[in-house]
């Protein structure tokens, strides 16, 4: 049995209603201690389901994506939006360890219950484990021909998202990024408030609709949908890139090197910085130093 929670968690002064924002900040911190330091298979485990998790939302939103040119812009990206929340709802109520959304251990850190290398062993681990299971769900994304539906659409669909995002300029891919994470770092954190299953989905669909359908960028959703695209690319023909609207000479920038420099790197920079200072230190300053004299 997982007795990382066992602790008892500050109440509302009713006992019935949701936390409000102190007592969050106190179940933030007991939650970041437990993560931080949590064995390390089983961190590890539990970030290969969060990235696969993730994936399939971005699967979802993909395939939601695909065919909606004749809906209006914001419409279609709505949808995509909606249907992507799918990967926060299965980790946060499923239980799995996401690296953006761990980004809230910086309140543990503040407020002296962690140390820096807990910390930063936390977030190399559960990078690392949500890189393999977003990777591994594209492979088998691959595989299952999925690209190939509604007349291949899905497939192309799929390639055009990936080409945008490793066309971004790197500080647009920053600023993305720090945006992305502070609107999934404050799902996160009005997750905390939550008495039921109810409550956390609910607080998930909002922030994480916004992100998607605003265009920012999260690094683990975008550990998915540039190699899901990389594998398509290279495994699908010249046939079925050469049958896209953007045609063949569209990916030639759509690389690994692309995927890691353009991307990955600046994304992941920017979501550090918009879930860990702008959300985590911001609350951990409003809520915690005061109590703690600091």
């Amino acid at each position: 049995m997982d007795r990382r929670y066992d602790k008892p968690q500050p109440v509302s002064p009713t006992g019935v209603d949701a936390l409000l924002p102190p007592a969050m900040a106190e179940k933030a911190e007991a939650v970041g201690v437990a993560k931080a330091t949590m064995n390390p298979v089983s961190m590890f485990v539990l970030a290969v389901l969060a990235g696969a998790f993730v994936a399939l939302g971005a699967v979802f939103a993909t395939t939601v994506s695909t065919g909606g040119a004749a809906l209006p812009f914001g419409v279609v990206k709505l949808l995509a939006g909606l249907v992507f929340c799918l990967g926060l709802i299965l980790v946060v109520v499923a239980g799995a360890e996401l690296f953006t959304g761990n980004n809230l251990i910086i309140m543990a850190w503040a407020g002296g219950k962690v140390s820096t290398g807990q910390v930063l062993r936390n977030w190399a681990l559960v990078y690392a484990g949500n890189l393999v299971g977003a990777v591994l769900t594209a492979v088998f994304l691959f595989l299952s021909r999925q690209y190939e539906m509604g007349g291949g659409e899905v497939g192309h669909t799929a390639l055009k998202i990936a080409v945008a995002k490793v066309s971004l300029a790197p500080l647009q891919a920053v600023v993305l990024g720090m945006l992305c994470n502070a609107l999934v770092c404050l799902a996160v954190w009005l997750c905390f408030s939550a008495r039921t299953t109810t409550d956390k989905i609910l607080a998930i669909i909002f922030p994480i609709t916004a992100f998607v359908a605003a265009g920012f960028e999260h690094c683990v959703a975008n550990m998915y949908f540039i190699p899901a695209a990389l594998f398509i690319k290279s495994g699908a023909g010249d046939v079925f890139l050469a049958a896209s609207s953007s045609g063949m000479d569209a990916y030639a920038g759509l690389t690994w090197s692309a995927f890691f420099v353009n991307n990955l790197l600046p994304v992941t920079i920017g979501n550090i910085i918009g879930g860990a200072v702008m959300v985590g230190l911001v609350y951990w300053f409003v809520y915690i130093r005061g109590r703690n004299g600091q």
